[in-house]
């Protein structure tokens, strides 16, 4: 898709959906009291990013050393010298000037980059690419579950997670944590609020026509109280939406204090918007600089917020697709096919590329466009969380991402 690649494609939300907006203005819903059996003694936390909209990974993670990459991106590409050159990684890759954070933690062997990354879709749709992500499916449509809330479903017996569960963070709560296993959901105040007045008139009216939605509602009001109590009211009023720097500060501020909690959820993901850079996508400085240093930011303040239980946390950083490799005739980048994901934190095993580079000359890439993906993100996605909470092979295999027998869980990916 090149020329339609600029037009929004529309959904309408089921009922589901709006039940998961409704709660996540507050609390989706309460969980009790969960067990699994832990990694050794290991207290884990996993946050995962979704950045909706296609990150272009050749910019945000650009492979100087790779002969055909500068004449791919006339107008954006990046430099290994002079007052703006790219951070360096390990000599054939580099990293976008906007994410120093990101560098230090990778140097200092809290981060790791998986290159030429992708699901297994390969087409270009927005909604589609974000159903296979989230879902964990092998296409788009097979299911309304995603792939995180299937991991809480499918956690054995053992040690307390937490009393609530996962949290999924949004007005509607991200596809990856719905599903039968009950979720916290959370939203900053400016992304929604409601007086006091409108929500005991709802909860009125939902309580005569509609108890599901009433216990939501009722449940909301719990979590908000939980926010408050963590110290999040004040802090989250200011301005700024999931696409600007700002919003991502205060999304991730929330997420890690409610996740950093004694009794907070140990498994949560959010999305980040306005990854989809058609036109004026810019190279060190620009549109995609922008969002990267409001994502590099994020990243400072998962660390911050994570302090205590930092050592034992794993943020994922992953998005439907990328982009072509080749600059479009608006300075700009098209739906592609292979892009990078991150993984941050004190449980990655990190410093390293984690990448099996395929090349950017015509005949290597995919289709002759994009950056042609050689490694399954649903593989590192596994070894994340067979680590972090002990699930075995086939059970990630058969519940967690189904149909996936043949992909084994990357090891060594946490230490």
């Amino acid at each position: 898709m090149a020329a339609a690649d600029d037009d929004c494609e529309r959904m309408t939300p089921s009922r589901r959906a709006v039940l998961g907006a409704a709660g996540a203005l507050f609390a989706w819903s309460y969980m009790p009291k969960f067990a699994y059996a832990a990694a050794g003694a290991r207290d884990s936390r996993f946050l995962l990013v979704v950045l909706r909209g296609a990150l272009d990974g050749l910019s945000a993670v650009p492979p100087l050393g790779d002969p055909a990459y500068a004449a791919l991106r006339e107008g954006i590409a990046l430099t290994k010298d002079g007052p703006e050159a790219a951070l360096p990684l390990d000599g054939f890759f580099y990293l976008h000037p906007a994410m120093p954070n990101l560098a230090r933690l990778y140097a200092g062997g809290q981060a790791a980059i998986v290159h030429a990354s992708a699901t297994g879709y390969r087409e270009r749709s927005h909604f589609d690419g974000q159903d296979v992500l989230e879902s964990g499916q092998s296409g788009p449509g097979k299911t309304d579950s995603g792939w995180l809330n299937r991991l809480i479903a499918s956690l054995p017996a053992g040690e307390t997670v937490s009393r609530r569960g996962a949290l999924g963070i949004g007005v509607v709560p991200p596809l990856v944590v719905r599903g039968s296993a009950p979720v916290l959901g959370w939203a900053p105040p400016r992304m929604a609020r409601a007086g006091g007045g409108l929500v005991q008139r709802l909860g009125d009216l939902y309580g005569e026509r509609d108890p599901a939605l009433a216990l939501v509602l009722k449940k909301a009001i719990e979590t908000e109280l939980i926010a408050s109590r963590q110290g999040m009211e004040g802090q989250a009023r200011g301005g700024g939406g999931p696409d600007s720097a700002e919003g991502m500060r205060r999304i991730a501020e929330g997420a890690a204090r409610l996740v950093g909690a004694e009794d907070g959820p140990r498994i949560a993901a959010l999305a980040f918007e306005g990854w989809d850079t058609h036109a004026n996508e810019g190279g060190a400085k620009g549109r995609l600089a922008t969002l990267l240093g409001g994502l590099d930011g994020a990243l400072a303040t998962f660390e911050n917020g994570l302090k205590a239980v930092w050592k034992d946390s794993v943020v994922m950083v992953v998005t439907e697709f990328g982009r072509t490799a080749r600059v479009n005739g608006t300075v700009g980048t098209d739906h592609g096919t292979g892009t990078v994901a991150f993984l941050i934190g004190g449980a990655v095993n990190g410093r390293r590329m984690i990448v099996d580079w395929p090349g950017l000359r015509p005949e290597q890439l995919h289709e002759q466009r994009d950056l042609k993906p050689t490694t399954d993100i649903r593989a590192v996605a596994k070894g994340v969380v067979a680590d972090l909470f002990g699930l075995s092979g086939p059970v990630l295999a058969e519940r967690v991402f189904p149909g996936t027998g043949d992909l084994a869980p990357m090891q060594g990916v946490v230490v």
